[in-house]
């Protein structure tokens, strides 16, 4: 079976300024990876509604899931929502299931659930919502797109309560060899070893250590005696 496929989507002013460090592409690449779907892109946008809609109609017609981070908060420039709903054409509206939960949350928490709380209730109609165990403040998913929050520990609760519902497939594995020889000396033998094995990702990834060149051959696939086969190959080259 085809491992499904993933892409990546960072919404913010922030990421683009400098300002932010976006830790969640490699949270999520980690944790796919696991699961067995493949991140093949990622792609970081400003608080542009054209710029988001272009994007998550570009990467949702081309892979199995799109994943965004970011936007979906109280404040004026948290235009997320409104673009995902623009990029699916349909319309937005304060949900009532969400209301009732953000509703709830402030009640408990002593504070007004004013109107721009209430913002974050505002949902793509024919989605369905994503929990929050963090700060209720939901995510949602809609066709293959799933939107969570920016903050990383918001967006790692979300994507474990979205992980368990998609369809997986066999784990990605990987092996890595590091030799201490520049990619010129090794890419003719590793290429040629790479063409044996045209169902294994392989790639070469150089360093400095005191001056001195090196490379982390790495060899990636699903099935475990095909990686064994190839890494035993490689250890004969450079190892």
């Amino acid at each position: 079976m085809t491992n499904p496929t993933a892409a990546m989507l960072v919404i913010g002013d922030e990421i683009l300024s400098g300002r932010t460090r976006d830790t969640n592409t490699h949270y999520i690449a980690h944790e796919l990876t696991q699961r067995g779907i493949r991140l093949m892109e990622a792609r970081v946008v400003a608080d542009e509604t054209a710029d988001i809609v272009a994007a998550v109609n570009a990467l949702r017609a081309r892979w199995d899931h799109v994943f965004t981070s970011g936007g979906i908060g109280p404040t004026h420039d948290d235009i997320t929502a409104d673009a995902i709903a623009a990029a699916f054409g349909v319309p937005i509206t304060h949900r009532a299931d969400a209301m009732a939960l953000l509703g709830a949350h402030y009640d408990r928490a002593g504070l007004p659930f004013n109107d721009a709380r209430q913002r974050m209730a505002r949902i793509p109609d024919g989605a369905t919502l994503i929990d929050n165990p963090v700060s209720t403040a939901p995510g949602f998913t809609i066709g293959n797109v799933h939107v969570m929050a920016g903050v990383p520990n918001i967006f790692q609760a979300m994507l474990a309560g979205v992980l368990p519902t998609l369809t997986g497939g066999a784990p990605l594995l990987s092996q890595s060899l590091r030799v201490l020889r520049g990619e010129g000396e090794i890419a003719g033998p590793f290429g040629a070893l790479a063409a044996d094995f045209p169902d294994l990702s392989m790639g070469s990834y150089p360093f400095t250590i005191n001056g001195a060149f090196g490379t982390n051959l790495v060899i990636r696939g699903t099935d475990a005696s095909r990686l064994d086969a190839a890494m035993q190959r490689l250890l004969a080259l450079f190892g």
